[in-house]
């Protein structure tokens, strides 16, 4: 294997490393979120309960977002523009 080949798969290696490191950090620091939520009288099952809401929610809002998006291309204007008709703010 060339030297460039080498260079190359350490630094690949590496950033492996470092993305490792990083997950382990955002493990870390969720677990300690869900034993601050727990000590504040939160259950397992209540934040599960919310957690799964929350991904029904982020669904409805994709699909609704790509229907917006379709609209405006059949439309010929941007999806920006739309918002007003179905009293949408920005943010939503």
């Amino acid at each position: 294997s060339s030297p460039r080949s080498c260079q190359l798969n350490g630094a690949n290696e590496e950033a492996l490393r470092y993305e490792i490191e990083e997950l382990k950090q955002k493990d870390l620091a969720l677990d300690q979120e869900i034993a601050q939520l727990l000590s504040e009288g939160y259950s397992l099952e209540e934040l599960e309960k919310h957690i799964s809401l929350l991904h029904e929610y982020n669904d409805i809002k994709d699909a609704g977002q790509m229907l917006l998006g379709k609209l405006a291309v059949i439309r010929g204007v941007t999806t920006k523009q739309l918002y007003p008709e179905y009293d949408l703010e920005l943010s939503d």
